[in-house]
């Protein structure tokens, strides 16, 4: 798939997604009455509010995100600048968050209001051209302007989840079943809200992003490598899980919840060993004669030649 075919893509499954969601609190609203109806509604549209214009604040603080300073992380600022440039995007805030697992995100409505944030880990763990590599790789989720289907996506299903929970309280804790107005009904729907609102969530976020983020990451780096050997070492160092919502698990690199039950069906990452081998076929291609016009991103030239990895 062409880049600029597989951007159109991300951007039409985004609204798709919204609707689909915002849909789904609607309708489940007029099924248990009109009172919910217009109660669902006014969430929704709070939802997709609050998702659009505060989705970064929210995926922050739920990731216990502290500002990265840049006396502290001099280098990775001065190649998230270079990087920033190369991709002719914005420099993005820059965050830290805990954890020993190697991981990292990217956030926000558009380029002019992203953030990136990289786990302790990542920094203490991979060495500064593996990090590179994580660097660009989120610095092309934002060029691409696919941040945006990931952050609303995650706080409309995480409002859905919410709605589903209360229901079922409220049908576990009410009086008797005959006088509670949400009854069997509100239960089917406490049961079946959040899974299919992660149905949602796994079809409306593509896998195809995180090939087309791989694509456009070796491109600006000019060789693939430096991911893939971040990959290869990420996937290698997912325990212990992360102390994230399985509903924020789609924002990072790599999947940061491996070997938890039930993540399977939040799942939107495609499987790490083949987007190793994309790269390392990208890089292949280069040494070797050019293909046919049709192949996939990865398996074509370079547009731009290798950037300096900063302090190196």
């Amino acid at each position: 798939m062409a880049v600029t075919s597989a951007q159109l893509t991300s951007r039409m499954r985004t609204w798709a997604l919204v609707a689909a969601l915002t849909a789904l609190m609607i309708t489940f609203g007029a099924v248990l009455g009109n009172t919910f109806l217009w109660l669902f509604a006014a969430l929704a549209v709070l939802a997709n509010v609050g998702g659009y214009f505060y989705s970064d604040r929210i995926a922050l603080r739920l990731s216990r995100a502290q500002p990265l300073l840049e006396a502290d992380s001099p280098r990775v600022h001065a190649t998230v600048r270079e990087l920033a440039a190369r991709a002719g995007i914005p420099i993005p805030r820059l965050y830290v968050t805990p954890g020993e697992q190697p991981n990292a995100f990217a956030t926000g409505r558009n380029p002019q209001h992203a953030a990136l944030a990289i786990t302790e880990g990542l920094l203490a763990s991979l060495p500064h051209e593996h990090v590179s590599g994580v660097l660009v790789h989120e610095l092309a989720h934002i060029r691409n302007r696919d941040i945006l289907v990931s952050s609303v996506a995650a706080t409309i299903a995480g409002a859905i989840s919410a709605i589903a929970n209360i229901l079922q309280l409220s049908f576990l804790f009410g009086d008797d079943p005959e006088d509670n107005p949400l009854g069997l009904l509100g239960s089917l729907v406490a049961l079946t809200l959040a899974p299919l609102a992660a149905v949602l969530l796994q079809l409306g976020v593509s896998r195809q992003r995180e090939y087309l983020a791989d694509a456009t990451a070796a491109r600006l780096l000019g060789r693939g490598s430096p991911l893939a050997d971040a990959l290869q070492t990420i996937d290698q160092r997912r325990a212990p899980a992360l102390a994230v919502s399985p509903l924020m698990a789609p924002m990072y690199i790599v999947n940061p919840l491996a070997g938890r039950q039930f993540t399977t069906l939040f799942s939107t990452h495609p499987p790490v060993s083949e987007r190793i081998r994309r790269l390392r076929a990208y890089d292949n291609a280069r040494t070797s004669p050019p293909r046919h016009a049709g192949s996939s991103p990865l398996e074509s030239r370079a547009e731009t030649p290798p950037i300096a990895m900063v302090g190196r």
